[in-house]
């Protein structure tokens, strides 16, 4: 199996798990299965971010790389007595792209498919086909009559919900479409630059972070940052890609296929969040890819944020950054990822951490 299949193979099996904002616990059993015998050390924390350490030869010199294992999706909130599912949003979505979906409540006793469901076309008014159905009035349907029977298969008030698809790759291509890529991807990213590390000595000691509850209010990485205080961080995650029909290059000039996301400034204006990312951090990353032949695009956003921002403003503050995956319709059911842009994300993050000099 060559580099990419082995990444695609990855990318599959961590998309396939279920891991809604505050449910992580599925995702962070396989990231410890994978990264722990390649750390130096290895702890949870009270949030659920599991930490891998790998030791340099200065341990006054913390590098923290942070990958949220969260995904968007919803909760149960109530079930009423026709045996109908109404359920609330966790992250953010559209709710156009909830329509006609079918969804998994993952409850005690196993998972529950349902569908979404709303009124038929035939009974829309001219002024409600132009909107988007508001999420509260959708519901899930899960093919009972009552209520009693709906709680008889286990589906409580609390229960996580996730899209029900399995990802794949676009007709034997590289282009790989799932549920999760946000952000399976980066986590992805982040193993198999700990792995390629394990062997290698270097300079700064390795904090990987695998993070919880990003895609609510980028709460894990801030925690973490908060106890290892490093002097640089860098979110590994995916980038609002570009390219497609419709979409104006001078607002998403990012593109699948050319290569990671350095970013160079990200804010979302309703909540102030968001990260002016330091000359001197994006220097060395745009010379780290420079010197290694290593394709990158630089991005700049306005609407979203990410880890970086809760880890450059915790405990005495860190040089922060965001190295990203390009991806296509981010935040739905089916978010899509290529595998080079992957592979060279990983490459230029290692080769960033190898010649780092503080």
């Amino acid at each position: 199996m060559d580099g990419l299949e082995q990444l695609g193979k990855r990318l599959a099996e961590l998309d396939a798990i279920p891991g809604v904002s505050g449910d992580e616990e599925q995702v962070a059993a396989y990231m410890q299965k994978e990264l722990r015998p390649y750390v130096d050390d290895f702890y949870e924390d009270a949030l659920g971010n599991q930490v891998f350490v790998k030791r340099g030869s200065n341990s006054e010199q913390k590098i923290m790389l942070c990958a949220h294992m969260d995904e968007i999706g919803f909760v149960v909130n109530h079930i009423d007595e026709k045996g109908f599912v109404s359920f609330l949003p966790v992250g953010y979505h559209d709710s156009r792209m909830v329509m006609n979906q079918v969804l998994a409540i993952h409850t005690d006793q196993g998972q529950i498919l349902g569908i979404t469901g709303s009124k038929p076309a035939h009974l829309v008014s001219e002024e409600e086909s132009k909107l988007a159905i508001p999420m509260e009035e959708l519901y899930l349907d899960v093919g009972t009559t009552n209520r009693e029977a709906t709680l008889e298969l286990g589906v409580q008030v609390g229960d996580y919900i996730t899209f029900h698809r399995r990802g794949q790759f676009l007709n034997g291509s590289t282009m790989y479409t799932g549920k999760s890529v946000d952000n399976r991807a980066g986590c992805t990213v982040m193993i198999e630059v700990m792995k390629r590390l394990a062997e290698k000595s270097i300079g700064p000691t390795v904090y990987a972070v695998a993070s919880v509850q990003e895609e609510v209010g980028l709460r894990g990485a801030g925690t973490a940052a908060y106890a290892i205080q490093p002097d640089v961080a860098l979110a590994l995650d995916v980038a609002l890609s570009g390219g497609t029909p419709k979409m104006d290059e001078k607002i998403s000039p990012i593109a699948i296929g050319k290569g990671p996301v350095i970013l160079f400034y990200e804010w979302e204006p309703s909540t102030g969040a968001g990260n002016n990312v330091p000359k001197r951090l994006t220097r060395k990353l745009v010379e780290a890819a420079e010197r290694y032949s290593i394709p990158y695009q630089r991005g700049v956003g306005l609407g979203g944020s990410t880890d970086a921002y809760t880890m450059s403003i915790s405990g005495r503050g860190a040089v922060t950054g965001c190295v990203s995956v390009p991806s296509r319709y981010i935040h739905s059911a089916t978010g899509m990822v290529q595998l080079e842009d992957i592979e060279y994300t990983i490459q230029l993050v290692e080769s960033f951490i190898e010649g780092y000099q503080k």
